[in-house]
């Protein structure tokens, strides 16, 4: 009977119109100017790009211990000690950040928008991946994959909220930004630990950082911009970075372990 009351309160959940209030992973809001009549795309033969790697220093804190035990199949998809990932740190690095270019773009270029969704999927009661990026109106697809009920809470700032239940595997839902936001947060009403962050921004300079921090911003046209690192928990920072025809610059974020 649990069970089922679970699965009826999660389909009934509306799509809420109301914003929530920010946390400490959001950076002050990206703005998105309209193109100016004169704009066009970046010519990439003129192209550079800004790499680099977010690193993290001082004792960085152990993820908190998640208890499965509520939810059977969650449990049995976690027979290890399963554990929060809030930091995930490799050789010094800090992986899962959010880096992309806040201001200098203006309204000067054009940018053809993917048709192609990104993909979220709730596996082994866990977001999969727990961080992504994704353009204005680009198609967010969220995937159950898992034999439980789980449901999708986006809690916007910018952007309206959404809370959908998908109670059995192979459900899906897509979504779509209208303005940028970041970190967008998304979490599950049943499994208090599911959380994870979306990146909405209305150019293709982003990434985020894997494989020890690193990250790599491609066909970025000469300038001078503000780029930003944002992780969840300890927020964000930005660099000034000025690229000439063809060149490519490398930088570093520190962040400092709470």
């Amino acid at each position: 009977m649990f069970r089922i009351c679970n699965v009826i309160a999660a389909l009934m959940l509306p799509v809420a119109l109301v914003a929530c209030g920010s946390g400490s992973n959001k950076s002050s809001q990206p703005s998105s100017p309209a193109a100016a009549p004169d704009a066009k795309k970046v010519d990439t033969s003129t192209a550079g790009s800004i790499a680099g790697r977010v690193t993290i220093e001082g004792t960085v804190p152990p993820n908190p211990a998640i208890a499965m035990s509520s939810d059977p199949a969650c449990a049995s998809a976690n027979k290890d000690s399963a554990q929060a990932e809030i930091f995930v740190v490799k050789d010094g690095g800090l992986e899962n950040v959010f880096v992309y270019i806040k201001t200098g773009l203006g309204n000067k270029y054009l940018f053809d928008t993917p048709t192609a969704s990104v993909r979220i999927e709730q596996k082994g009661c866990r977001y999969v991946p727990h961080v992504v990026g994704v353009r204005v109106s680009q198609p967010l697809e969220v995937v159950n994959d898992d034999n439980t009920l789980h449901n999708v809470h986006g809690m916007g700032q910018a952007n309206r909220q959404f809370n959908f239940g998908q109670p059995v595997p192979g459900l899906k839902n897509t979504v779509a930004f209208t303005v940028p936001e970041v970190l967008l947060p998304i979490k599950c009403d049943v499994h208090n630990w599911m959380h994870a962050y979306v990146g909405v921004v209305d150019h293709p300079y982003f990434a985020v950082t894997a494989d020890g921090g690193k990250f790599e911003l491609r066909t970025v046209p000469p300038g001078t911009y503000t780029v930003e690192a944002v992780h969840e928990r300890l927020g964000p920072q930005t660099q000034t970075v000025t690229i000439g025809s063809k060149e490519s610059k490398e930088i570093t974020f520190t962040f400092k372990a709470q």
